[in-house]
C-alpha cells in the first residue's frame, strides 16, 4: 500500500497528506504541464514538497527531455543538470526535507548514470554529481511557504541558474519574497563580504561610518562546474 499519511497528529497539527502516484502521474500528464516539461527551461515549484512525490517525478521527466535533446555524453551533462536546475521546492517539516533532498539526489544519480551508459555508452562524471547536489541543496528549502520564512525566521533564498551562451550559467540569488514581488535579487552571496583592511589607510577609523563592504556574487562558470561554488 502506497503510504498517504504517516500520523492522525501530523494531520491534524500540520494538515500533512500525501499525494498517490498514480495522482501525481494523472497530473502531469495534463497536456499543459506536459508542453512545459518539455522546455527545459520552464520552471517547476512546489510549495509543499513533502518528501517529493511531484519533484521526482518531474525530475525523471524532464530527463528523458534532456536525453533526447542531446547528442553527446558532454551535452546531456550539460542539459542534465540545467533540467535539474528548473525544480524548486520548499517543505515545512524537517524530517519530509531530509527525505526530499535525498530523494532528488538519489533519483538524479540513478537516472543519470542509466542514460549516460545506456544511450551514449560514456562514463559517469562525478562533477556531474557534485554540481547536482549543489542544484538540489539550494532549490530544496526548508520553510514556511506562506510566511516566506525558514525554519530559523530567515528570509527563503533560491538561486536562479540561468543559462549563458557558450554551456555558462549564472547562479544568482533572490528572497522568496522578491520573486514573488518581481523586485532584484540579494545583491550578495549568503554570508559572503569582502572585509575591510583594518590598516588600509590612516583614515580609517574615520572613514568607517562610510564604507561598505563590498558585496561579492558567483562566478559565471561551466555546468559541471556549479559544484565549485566561486564566488567573485
Amino acid at each position: 500500500m502506497e503510504k498517504v499519511i504517516k500520523s492522525s497528529d501530523r494531520v491534524k497539527d500540520h494538515g500533512e497528506v500525501f499525494t498517490p502516484k498514480r495522482i501525481v502521474n494523472l497530473m502531469l500528464d495534463q497536456p499543459e504541464i506536459q508542453s512545459k516539461i518539455n522546455d527545459l527551461q520552464a520552471t517547476f515549484f512546489e510549495p509543499s514538497a513533502g518528501e517529493g512525490a511531484f519533484l521526482v517525478e518531474l525530475l525523471k521527466r524532464k530527463l528523458k527531455v534532456a536525453k533526447n535533446k542531446s547528442v553527446s555524453a558532454k551535452l546531456f551533462n550539460t542539459k542534465s543538470l540545467l533540467a535539474l536546475s528548473t525544480l524548486y521546492g520548499i517543505e515545512l517539516l524537517e524530517d519530509n526535507v531530509e527525505m526530499l533532498v535525498m530523494n532528488m539526489i538519489t533519483t538524479f544519480n540513478i537516472e543519470y548514470s542509466n542514460i549516460i551508459q545506456e544511450k551514449f555508452g560514456g562514463k559517469v562524471n562525478q562533477h556531474v554529481f557534485d554540481s547536482a547536489k549543489v542544484i538540489i541543496q539550494a532549490n530544496m528549502v526548508q520553510g514556511n511557504t506562506l510566511e516566506k520564512i525558514t525554519s530559523d525566521g530567515s528570509p527563503i533564498i533560491f538561486s536562479e541558474w540561468k543559462p549563458v551562451s557558450g554551456n555558462k550559467v549564472q547562479r544568482t540569488e533572490y528572497t522568496f519574497e522578491s520573486i514573488i514581488n518581481q523586485s532584484g535579487p540579494t545583491g550578495t552571496v549568503q554570508g559572503a563580504t569582502e572585509e575591510m583592511d583594518l590598516f588600509a589607510d590612516t583614515d580609517f577609523f574615520a572613514d568607517l561610518q562610510k564604507k561598505e563592504p563590498r558585496m561579492k556574487k558567483y562566478a559565471l562558470c561551466g555546468w559541471t562546474s556549479i559544484y565549485k561554488q566561486e564566488i567573485v
